[in-house]
């Protein structure tokens, strides 16, 4: 039997403001912000797969199932900055002999986080 090789293009966040979120992830991680029309709106930034968002009808009720972790070089600095764009931290920085990393949430509430030391 042949195995799936199969290539990561693209992650999709369903979200209610597909365009609102273009522009925030575009902020953090580079790229330009594309919306397309009002469902659907897109980044790529550099380096790594495009990151699309598509408008659905429900509200985001729970945890994510999945999540981002976006490598920095200092957290505090980044949670800062992403607070300014419209970010919200969830709990405080965690630190410990690995390294340290913050929880997040984007403007609609999914959730990421910042990661900086040697296993992030």
């Amino acid at each position: 039997m042949a195995v799936l090789r199969a290539r990561l293009g693209q992650l999709v966040v369903d979200c209610a403001d597909p365009g609102r979120l273009a522009r925030f992830w575009a902020g953090l991680l580079g790229g330009r912000p594309v919306v397309r029309d009002a469902s659907w709106a897109y980044v790529d930034p550099p380096g790594v797969p495009r990151l699309a968002f598509q408008r659905v009808p429900e509200a985001k009720a729970v945890k994510n199932r999945l999540h981002l972790d976006l490598a920095v070089e200092d957290v505090r600095r980044a949670r800062a900055a992403a607070v300014r764009r419209g970010a919200v931290p969830v709990g405080a920085t965690v630190s410990d002999a690995h390294g340290s990393f913050q929880v997040m949430c984007d403007p609609e509430g999914n959730e990421f986080c910042f990661v900086a030391g040697a296993d992030g």
